[in-house]
């Protein structure tokens, strides 16, 4: 099942207005202020891989994994619709790691992966199976990461200070991140900014 785009909004509308958001499961080690240490449990994610510059790239990766959640998937009863979770990540996909420049680039295009954690119900054998093949399901074991929360708009300017007051806190209590950070987003796209949760993370 496909969906035109009034379709699209309207489930997606009513998928944040009318049920409790599920977020994935993890132990708080530390937490100060902004900054908090978390172990996080495996989960199951559905995750595409996109290009493009990074607003460009988060809106086709949301429409993509939207669109399977919605219905365009297969089980031995059918199509399902699998409930809305929270929050939407989204990471550079090259290995570097940005230090002290933002990853975000309003002129670069590039390629991102955009990831859904699914519900805790599912397991990889219940979970649907998506009918897009750039959709593409993942076990991922559990992990630790540094973390910084704050709101607003998800800017250059802004991303490229949460970052270095995240990399401070982890040089702090000797913290080397592994990988590139990765940005989570909690709210639909038309939450007032000062309303917005945004998370930049490093795993370690």
């Amino acid at each position: 099942m496909r969906l035109n785009i009034f379709t699209f909004l309207l489930l997606l509308i009513t998928s944040f207005n009318t049920m409790a958001i599920e977020e994935p499961e993890f132990i708080s080690i530390e937490k100060k202020d902004a900054f908090e240490v978390r172990e996080y449990q495996p989960k199951l994610i559905a995750q595409v891989l996109v290009t493009g510059t990074f607003d460009t790239a988060s809106s086709k990766g949301f429409r993509l994994l939207a669109d399977f959640i919605f219905g365009n998937n297969k089980t031995n009863e059918g199509s399902k619709k699998i409930d809305m979770t929270a929050p939407v990540i989204t990471r550079d996909a090259s290995e570097k790691i940005e230090m002290t420049a933002p990853v975000i680039s309003e002129e670069t295009d590039r390629g991102w992966y955009v990831s859904f954690n699914m519900p805790k119900q599912f397991t990889r054998e219940t979970l649907p199976i998506p009918n897009n093949p750039e959709v593409k399901i993942t076990e991922v074991p559990a992990e630790k990461f540094a973390v910084i929360t704050f709101s607003g708009l998800v800017r250059e300017k802004k991303y490229a200070e949460m970052l270095s007051l995240l990399n401070e806190e982890m040089k702090k209590r000797n913290l080397e991140p592994k990988g590139p950070a990765i940005l989570a987003r909690y709210n639909p796209p038309w939450t007032l900014p000062f309303l917005r949760r945004n998370e930049l993370m490093f795993r370690f």
